[in-house]
């Protein structure tokens, strides 16, 4: 359910256009922070996990502008692909630290979801200007920022996801909208119907998929969630070809086939 959500991001961002991107990932954590205010006013974490919540922002901060700035300079299929090399990144700090390694068959489905990334983000490296390369770029920073996240996350005891997302959102959104006044751009969207898309991404991607996400993990290991969401490509390109006409080549159809076997084989039971 998370990775259908969040596959709607990137089409909802896109119709959002020409809203800067800072004020587009800055809305959507803003709007998503009012909503889970309530939890946030009742209290629901400990001091640690309100420092921790607040170090999780600025990585959402980070993670959402550096990304929906990719959106702009590069495919939509290689930067949803490149922000979701997270687990690869997970996998790697979890061999290091050993906790929460990767057990043979998911090193195995890594293997499959890094040739597949590879093979969509790969794409765009014959385009001969250094925008998509520049997109690609940020891209990565916005996966390795999701990393930091996840790993959050996971070093927490019992939470209150609902109250930890508040927290999170609210930093993240203080962040880019801050920033992006900073650099003289106005935070609001560039129209009406702008604004209509950044809150169906806000509700649909952010209040729904995000959640579960951050829910998911409390139940299994970042590395595993990370790998869920790297289906995350093959809903969003699916959607831009059905929706906004962007048809993928055969070279993105298959590393989306690749991927989603990933994601089977990691998921199975």
């Amino acid at each position: 359910m998370a990775v259908l959500a969040i596959g709607f991001a990137g089409p909802f961002l896109t119709l959002a256009d020409p809203t800067h991107p800072l004020v587009k990932a800055g809305l959507r954590l803003a709007m998503a922070a009012v909503a889970f205010s309530p939890w946030v006013w009742r209290g629901g974490l400990t001091r640690p996990q309100v420092r921790a919540a607040v170090a999780a922002g600025g990585l959402y901060g980070l993670h959402f502008g550096a990304w929906v700035w990719s959106l702009g300079l590069t495919s939509m299929a290689a930067s949803v692909t490149l922000v979701t090399s997270t687990p690869l990144m997970l996998a790697a700090v979890a061999a290091l630290t050993g906790r929460d390694g990767p057990t043979p068959r998911l090193w195995v489905a890594l293997a499959l979801a890094t040739v597949g990334v590879a093979t969509i983000g790969g794409f765009d490296l014959g385009a001969g200007t250094a925008a998509p390369l520049i997109g690609d770029g940020l891209a990565l920073l916005g996966a390795a920022a999701m990393a930091g996240y996840l790993w959050l996350v996971r070093r927490q005891g019992p939470l209150d996801v609902l109250a930890w997302s508040g927290v999170a959102t609210a930093v993240g959104a203080v962040a880019l909208l801050g920033t992006a006044a900073a650099l003289g751009v106005p935070p609001v969207a560039a129209s009406w119907g702008a604004f209509g898309w950044l809150v169906a991404a806000t509700v649909v991607s952010q209040l729904i998929g995000h959640t579960l996400i951050t829910w998911a993990l409390r139940h299994t290991t970042p590395t595993a969630v990370g790998l869920a969401t790297v289906g995350e490509p093959v809903v969003a390109t699916a959607l831009a070809w059905a929706w906004l006409g962007a048809a993928p080549s055969a070279q993105v159809l298959a590393g989306a086939a690749l991927t989603l076997t990933a994601v089977v084989l990691a998921l199975r039971r």
